[in-house]
């Protein structure tokens, strides 16, 4: 047994394991010892090297230096943690201007590039403008915090080593960059967070041929049950082929083989059609059965030669509106999300691999089936488990709080950087560009923020036509595919009069005003588009002592939060208007103390009755997708597979933290720059696919 550690608690109790379809726990079986590390899942290469770990720094804090041939390199730090996170061996919070990174990199006889080859340097997210040096020679700069790029350095290489300098520039006072909930001030406050400077997502490097598949893109169709391939192909030469292959578990789905006459590919196969709904339930994406299709890609030379090779994975899941509702599949999908900051204690916006699957897990297990990842673009392995373990997702754009030209260039052309990376992953479902006003602070009365709102979300449509897009998340609402309302009122009843009954919501728009905002402007009437409550609750629970903790409300201990919680999800599951909400929020955040979870992801109360308070009395109508004929509970059971007994136990109570990069922390202390580290080979593990008629 286990003691809860919340304050006044006094409650007992063991870790609870949620019950899923037992093709999920096959699944999961399969995959609970993976090794998740490549840092781009839906592009993977078998040979890769992490740069991930000690690299020499120095804290330009006034941006006093320029020539990197001048910057005395004075510490370690321990990529990819930013030196505000204890986990980079600094903890330094103060305010700084630059960070300056060197690294010198042997390369062997495996990752030294032959004439016909090229080798990549990629940097998954630098804050918030990177320059950076190759052997001497100024490469490239980047300016977008959150969003990745890619250097080919071949150029540059004269022998067996690669010395890379990075100057990261991040002005902690700028409001018109990019920034999510990264605090301005010193210390952080009310519901901002320390700052991540510099680098904060793995570096890596990969060998490729001089010809290779540099980009692929996946759209699925489930109304023609067809699968579409945008393929880029660099420096294509005369008379390639590309072979693509589509896999359901065993079985071959596609066999092609297609001559390439241009770089860019557009390709479209037609899957063999079960027909039938319990076979085609099979065959598609969703949280209740989350089943993906393997794909491997050859790129062919005129006489046959292998060029390139990767392995890539896409599924069969359409989203789309009917007039009032969210569907997932053609059919009408009610969306149980959870507000997610995506932040850890020692380590702020970084997470190793088992952390990010440890988190999809919880939200599982917390009877949610989808997930708002809130002010921040998170990492590629989560979204890769949130898409092999069944969880919708929202992405969401990271705010500016300043408005001006440079706001629109800067925030524009980043969205649009994370919209390319992560336009693939069949568990995203909707696109957040922006929230609350933030960024447009006046959008009330200046027109061209009006213009600068609207051009967000037509921009990402055009971008992505396949997916919904918000306007506006919260209020302020001048366009969008969906109503989206905060509304933190602590009166389950009143929340309910609110958003009820469809009757009711012209009252509501024109008259309720959540935190004094308008809900919808511009002409913009959003009665006849699905409604969500996307944010609510964002109830408390901590000492009394605490002087600096914060939430919307506050819970005397965990019985209290666990009865108030019931409370509000039975008002939420009375409102037929709404097509989905999301709770505030997953897990306390350094003064937000409004998690269902710890900052160290510890259950305020038992797991399984928060679990039935957020499922509801209608979850079951979602059962289509492991159980399309219909039959009885009794029967299910019956058919079940077991549950291995520790497949959803992320552990106990006490043991539940996860030591993040410790290994490489470690070495560092000793003085010691550990060996390259190398990357996983082929795919994360074995795919295990639902039965297929």
């Amino acid at each position: 047994m286990s003691r809860c550690i919340l304050n006044r608690c006094g409650r007992t109790h063991r870790p609870v394991r949620a019950s899923l379809p037992a093709p999920v726990l096959q699944r999961l079986s399969q995959r609970r010892n993976d090794k998740v590390d490549h840092p781009r899942p839906q592009l993977r290469r078998p040979q890769w090297l992490n740069l991930d770990g000690p690299w020499q720094a120095m804290l330009d804090d006034r941006a006093d230096h320029h020539d990197p041939a001048d910057v005395p390199f004075d510490r370690t730090i321990i990529v990819p943690f930013p030196p505000e996170a204890a986990a980079s061996g600094l903890h330094d919070t103060g305010f700084r201007r630059r960070v300056w990174y060197r690294r010198v990199v042997g390369l062997d006889d495996d990752l030294l590039p032959g004439s016909d080859e090229r080798l990549l340097l990629h940097f998954g997210a630098v804050n918030h403008r990177a320059r950076v040096w190759i052997n001497g020679h100024f490469a490239v700069e980047h300016k977008g915090g959150h969003s990745p790029f890619t250097i080919d350095v071949t150029r540059y290489l004269s022998s067996h080593s690669l010395e890379i300098i990075v100057q990261a520039e991040d002005d902690p006072h700028d409001m018109h960059k990019v920034r999510g909930k990264m605090d301005w001030e010193l210390e952080p406050h009310s519901i901002w967070y320390p700052r991540t400077t510099g680098i904060w997502r793995t570096v890596w490097m990969e060998k490729v041929g001089h010809a290779h598949i540099s980009r692929l893109r996946w759209t699925a169709d489930v109304f023609t049950w067809q699968i579409r391939l945008d393929a880029d192909i660099a420096h294509l030469p005369k008379n390639s082929t590309l072979n693509v292959v589509l896999r359901l578990g065993e079985r071959v789905l596609v066999a092609d083989r297609c001559l390439l006459t241009e770089d860019v590919l557009s390709r479209l196969f037609q899957l063999p059609d079960p027909g039938i709904d319990d076979a085609r339930a099979h065959w598609m994406w969703s949280p209740e059965s989350p089943q993906l299709i393997d794909a491997e890609i050859t790129l062919h030379a005129e006489d046959g030669l292998v060029l390139d090779h990767v392995v890539s994975y896409t599924a069969l899941r359409t989203v789309s509106v009917d007039g009032d509702r969210f569907l997932l599949n053609s059919r009408p999908y009610y969306l149980r999300m959870v507000l997610d900051q995506g932040y850890w204690r020692d380590s702020l916006m970084v997470a190793s691999a088992e952390q990010l699957r440890h988190d999809v897990l919880l939200i599982k297990r917390l009877g949610f089936n989808g997930v708002r990842k809130h002010q921040k673009s998170e990492d590629p392995r989560w979204l890769y488990w949130c898409d092999v373990l069944g969880l919708c997702v929202w992405a969401e754009m990271p705010s500016a709080y300043g408005f001006s030209s440079a706001t629109v260039h800067g925030v524009m052309e980043e969205w649009k950087e994370l919209v390319e990376r992560d336009i693939s992953h069949p568990c995203i479902v909707a696109w957040v560009p922006t929230n609350e006003s933030w960024g447009v602070p006046e959008l009330m009365h200046d027109r061209r923020q009006v213009d600068f709102v609207r051009a967000m979300y037509h921009m990402t449509r055009a971008l992505d036509g396949t997916r919904p897009v918000v306007g506006n998340d919260g209020w302020e609402m001048p366009c969008g595919d969906f109503v989206n309302i905060h509304d933190y009122h602590i009166d389950p009843e009143e929340l309910y009069a609110r958003y009820g009954k469809r009757e009711n919501l012209p009252y509501t728009f024109e008259h309720v005003r959540p935190a004094r905002r308008r809900l919808v402007i511009d002409g913009f009437n959003g009665l006849d588009k699905p409604l969500f409550l996307s944010e609510f609750g964002g109830i408390a629970c901590m000492d009394q002592a605490d002087t600096k903790g914060w939430g919307y409300s506050v819970a005397r201990d965990g019985n209290e939060l666990l009865a108030r919680y019931r409370e509000l999800m039975a008002a939420i599951h009375r409102c037929r208007a709404l097509s989905g909400f999301c709770y505030t929020q997953l897990t306390d955040t350094f003064h937000e103390k409004n998690g269902l979870l710890t900052e160290d992801r510890v259950p305020k109360a038992p797991i399984e009755a928060l679990a039935a308070a957020t499922r509801g009395p209608d979850a079951h109508l979602h059962d289509w997708y492991v159980d399309p004929l219909g039959h009885s509970l009794l029967w299910r059971e019956k058919h079940a597979s077991s549950q291995p007994a520790d497949l959803l136990d992320p552990g106990t109570h006490e043991d539940v933290r996860i030591a993040l990069g410790q290994q490489l922390v470690d070495t560092a202390a000793a003085g010691g720059a550990p060996d390259d580290q190398p990357g996983t080979s082929g795919p994360p593990g074995p795919r295990v696919p639902l039965p297929v008629k």
